[in-house]
Order: structure tokens, then sequence, then C-alpha cells
């Protein structure tokens, strides 16, 4: 929890490398005094990548402790100055900003104006082709997409509220993989997020590898609770939750599943419905569940719930490794030449996944109201890959009541979300999140006992 007094400073900041101009436009949207809603979302993200000191994962208790915050943006003949009013001493060293702050920083002005920019009436938004090409355009410009580049990025999901041992173990794992000459990308904020891009920093270094990609995908509403970490080289900010879970898949090209709590379930849910869709079969994608041993019973309820509700089909989609992080990583490495084989006997970009189907169930925003959430489609005589998709958006609006400013204060005024469905899935959702409620999986925790923001009725 944020406590005690804060430490803040004032400071002025130029960009290093990229967004070195603006036009007069993008700054008066950007400015206070512009149209207000650009402003107020460069501002949150700002603050988030700024706060770098004590860990929360409240997005509205940080929001309030620097209330006074400002950020002032100057378009000058030199280029694009930022003026800083309030801002988290933390992100300073002497005064001058940290390198990895400041590039951070800037990635977020260049994705926020960029996404404005890219909303008109000739995007097409209305359609799943659509939305895909609006995602890689985004991705492009961050300049993340690497023609040419064999397949060797693996997305690394997993909580940011996660036990010591736990944190270690993906470390380690990163680490393992760091030396096979991998690149990670994770959710960019702290706990399994961390963890393999640090183990992943020393193997690089050992291997003498330069270039080596640590890559953050984050989205407004989020990022605020889960603070961008240090080693993040390549920070991009998606415009909601569905866009970021489809860059995540775009351009991994396998993926491993670390102990969490709700965002990580979400995430898991999310890629089985995609998985489970009739045209991505024969798709090549390596998904590994992971932790150390005493993750074990984490896991084991994590695999029951998903046949107790998706059925046992879904479980070929994964396969679970306990408390062995170099066989892990062989067994990544091994995946990731069936994907090079598959993109390149199906004429695949090695870049972006083109290839792999996704519903626009799975890519429309989920806006998680106390009515859109009672009104959830969760019953058995559903496709599983369409049960996957409202499950999913169960555990989106859990994750917004927990962290997110909107979903906390909805909370506050209305009451828990309620859940509704059959009983053969409430009863192994209930148990689920239950566990994670004991294994503090929900929320950092703080001092005080965590209140469900949800109440699952059967």
């Amino acid at each position: 929890m944020v406590s005690g007094p804060r430490s803040v400073i004032n400071a002025q900041v130029s960009p290093k490398g990229s967004l070195e101009t603006l036009s007069q436009q993008e700054v008066q949207q950007l400015s206070s005094a512009g149209s207000g809603s650009l402003y107020a979302l460069f501002r949150q993200c700002a603050l988030a990548i700024l706060n770098t000191g004590p860990q929360t994962d409240n997005a509205k208790t940080t929001l309030e402790l620097y209330r006074d915050f400002e950020v002032r943006i100057h378009q000058q003949d030199r280029g694009v100055r930022l003026e800083l009013l309030n801002a988290p001493a933390d992100a300073f060293v002497d005064g001058e900003m940290i390198a990895s702050t400041r590039e951070m920083l800037f990635s977020a002005l260049r994705d926020i104006v960029y996404t404005a920019e890219l909303v008109s009436p000739r995007t097409q938004l209305d359609s799943s082709a659509g939305i895909t090409d609006y995602v890689f355009q985004i991705l492009r410009n961050a300049k993340t997409l690497r023609p040419g580049v064999e397949p060797k990025m693996v997305v690394c999901w997993g909580g940011h509220s996660v036990s010591t041992e736990e944190y270690k173990y993906a470390k380690r794992v990163g680490h393992e993989l760091g030396l096979r000459r991998l690149d990670i990308c994770t959710g960019c904020g702290p706990g399994v997020m961390k963890g393999p891009m640090k183990g992943a920093t020393i193997a690089h270094a050992k291997q003498r590898i330069t270039g080596s990609r640590y890559l953050g995908l984050t989205e407004p509403g989020i990022i605020a609770a889960e603070t961008p970490n240090p080693i993040v080289n390549e920070l991009v900010i998606l415009p909601d939750i569905e866009k970021r879970l489809e860059a995540f898949v775009r351009v991994g090209h396998g993926i491993l599943i670390f102990p969490g709590g709700p965002g990580t379930a979400e995430e898991f849910l999310y890629l089985l419905g995609i998985l489970m869709h009739p045209d991505n079969q024969a798709l090549a994608l390596p998904v590994i569940l992971t932790g150390p041993a005493c993750a074990a019973p984490y896991l084991q309820q994590l695999d029951a719930f998903v046949a107790a509700t998706l059925g046992e089909t879904a479980r070929r989609h994964y396969q679970i490794i306990l408390d062995d992080p170099a066989a892990v990583a062989r067994q990544m490495t091994e995946g990731l030449k069936q994907v090079r084989q598959f993109r390149r006997e199906h004429n695949d970009a090695f870049h972006f996944n083109w290839l792999l189907r996704i519903d626009e169930a799975f890519q429309r925003p989920f806006d998680p109201t106390h009515d859109n959430m009672a009104r959830l489609a969760l019953r058995h005589d559903l496709p599983p890959h369409e049960l996957a998709a409202s499950l999913r958006r169960a555990f989106s609006g859990i994750v917004a009541g927990n962290v997110k400013d909107k979903g906390i204060r909805l909370i506050e005024q209305h009451g828990p979300y309620e859940i509704h469905g059959d009983p053969a899935i409430m009863q192994p959702l209930e148990q689920l999140l239950q566990a994670f409620v004991r294994q503090q999986r929900m929320k950092l925790p703080d001092g005080v006992d965590y209140q469900p923001c949800y109440r699952v009725i059967r």
C-alpha cells in the first residue's frame, strides 16, 4: 500500500531517438486545455511509468496520491519537450530521468498519438480483419515487427502478485530461455512479468548477445496498476485489453503461463478459446504451464477448472511442466522449430501470426459494468470456444474490480458484481476464485483482508 510522505520533482525532458516532433494539432489535443480525454489518458500512463517507487496494484490509489501531477507538452523548433510538475522523484537520479523511464515515457506518447490518429472513419473496426489490421498498424508503428527474424519471441504470462519462490522460478526459466538465445515478451509489470526478463538479461550477457528484446505489452486501464518494470526496452500501449491480448498471440511464437491470479486466468481462457476454434486446430503454437513445486496445487486446480468447464479436449492445447526450468526451455525451443516449419510451409510471416483465426467475440472490447457481468452467457450448451470467450470476460471484470480505477469505483458505488451461470460452471469457478483468495493471488498483500469484487450466483 502506498503510504507516508511522497517525494516529487519538477523537470523537463526531451525524447531520444523517436517521436522528435508533434504537429500543433497533436499538441493541442494532448494539452489539458484541449479535448481533455487524450490528455487524461497520457497523464495516467505517464504517471504509471514514472511511479517506480512504492509498489501498489491499486490504480485509484496511485492516481489519488499524485492528483497534483501535471504533464505539459511543448512543441519547439528543436522538437518536443515535456514539462513534468510534481512527478514521482524515484524516476530521477540526481535530477536526471533514468534512461529506461524516458524511453517508455515517449513510447507512451508515441502510441497514444498514433492510436488517436488511426481511429478514423477509414478504420475498419467493424470487422474481425479490420481489428487485426488495426493491431498490426500499432505494432508496426512502434517498430515491434521485425521481418526476417526467425521465431524466438516467448510470451510469458503470470501474476504480478506472486510469492518469492514463484518469482525466483520465473527468473530461472527466463535464464534458461536466454541461454538458448530467445527473447521475452510479457505484460511489462512486476512479478512474473519481470522475473523472466531479469533472468534472460543475465543469460544474454553470458552469451554475449546484443540487441536482446524485452517487449512489454500493456493497455491504459492496467498500466497504472502494473507499472512497467525497468528491464522493458520495447513498450507498446494498446488501446484496450482485447487489442493487447491479440498483440500477444500475433507477435509471440510460444507462450509460457506461470502462476497468477484472475488476470492470468483471463489470458489463459482467451488463448484456449482461440486455439479451440476449428480453424486453428492445425496451428503451431507451443503452450506450457509451469511453476515451482510449491505451485503444483495452483497448476492442478487451473487444469481441473479447464477440464470441468471447457472439456477434456481443451487440455490437448497445452502441457504442464513442474519445477524444471531447463526442461521448459528445451521444450519451448523444440516447439519453436515446429512454428518455424509451419510458418514456412504455409507461407505465413515470422513477425506476425496472420493465419491465426480470432473471432470478433474475442476482439470486441468488454465493458465490465454490473449489467454486463450479470448477463454473461456461462452455459454448457455453448460451443467450447464461445464459452471460453464468456469466461474470459468474467475474469476481465474481476481484474477491473480489483485493480482498475474505473472498476474499483463501480464496486464502491454499486457493490460486488454478480456472476450467473450453470451450476456445473459456477461451482468450479467459485472454487478457483476461493483458491486465488487463499493464496493471495487477487491483489498485492497490503495488510488488509481481500474483499471480493464479485459474487458467484449458482
